[in-house]
């Protein structure tokens, strides 16, 4: 379990804090998104959970026991994907994965099937530098599966990737959930929290304005409609009613009888809806 009790960092000549009195909890083998723009303050709080920021306020803890109490056998427990891939260019993809496996004490993933896995399989022999934005992003996720962690942190793993290797990295990250791997993610892309996360915080200005699971954020937040499509002078026509609306309600009523309907679709509201409605602001 990580738990992370009123957290806040100023980085040094700021105005203001990049992240301000937040508090969470992560039960073991959860995916936890945090769900905002760029800016506010998604990376800094994974910086200070992973130890490259130092601690100025308030209190992290793993399994009870205090950040600042954990010894170099926390590095071996955690594997880390950054959002700006950090790799050996003159290195091939195999020469990255073999030289940082060998910085862990334990047992290792094989890095040939590791690449496989995230289809870099015919690259590895190819000098990172000669990689693709979205191979280099695969290959900073494939690194941070090598020591078998119990906690992954990933931060927009999923960018400058195309939609058929991004369902991959998703059903790799699900896999390790479903092993009883942490997860901590942060992201600005709502449809890869939505599928992920057990749990979502929305993050703005370095405040948590909500956290919940999804669906009780779009139950709560979000106005319930229903799409109907039906048959009127042999033209199809299409409908956008909200059953909490008295004049909605009858409508549907009145449309269910005439016996015309083609199609009905309940509809809930997304989370960027969600977070634009708090906000007033995009997640870009």
């Amino acid at each position: 379990m990580i738990e992370v009790i009123n957290l806040s960092h100023t980085y040094p000549g700021a105005g203001r804090p990049a992240v301000k009195d937040i508090s969470f909890t992560i039960p073991k083998g959860e995916i936890f998104g945090f769900l905002g723009p760029s800016g506010a303050g998604k990376s800094t709080v994974q910086n200070l959970l992973i130890k490259l920021l130092p601690l100025q306020k308030g209190e992290i803890k793993y399994n009870g026991k205090g950040l600042k109490d954990l010894g170099r056998d926390f590095f071996n427990r955690i594997g880390v994907s950054f959002e700006h891939p950090n790799l050996y260019l003159k290195l091939t993809g195999l020469e990255n994965l073999k030289y940082f496996a060998g910085l862990f004490q334990g047992e290792t993933e094989d890095p040939v099937k590791l690449l496989e896995r995230v289809g870099l399989g015919e690259a590895k022999d190819k000098a990172a530098a000669e990689y693709s934005k979205g191979m280099k992003q695969r290959l900073v996720f494939a690194r941070a599966l090598l020591n078998k962690p119990e906690i992954l942190f990933l931060d927009e793993p999923t960018s400058g990737l195309d939609p058929a290797t991004a369902e991959s990295i998703k059903e790799i990250i699900k896999e390790r959930q479903r092993a009883g791997t942490t997860i901590f993610l942060t992201t600005h892309n709502m449809y890869l929290a939505d599928d992920l996360c057990h749990k979502v915080a929305f993050l703005n200005n370095g405040e948590i304005l909500a956290l919940d699971i999804p669906r009780n954020l779009k139950m709560k937040y979000g106005n319930k409609s229903v799409k109907i499509e039906y048959r009127s002078n042999g033209h199809l026509q299409g409908e956008l009613l909200f059953p909490e609306n008295e004049k909605d309600r009858a409508r549907i009523g009145e449309l269910l009888a005439s016996g015309q309907i083609e199609t009905i679709h309940s509809q809930e509201a997304t989370l960027e809806q969600i977070f634009i409605k708090l906000t007033g602001r995009g997640l870009v």
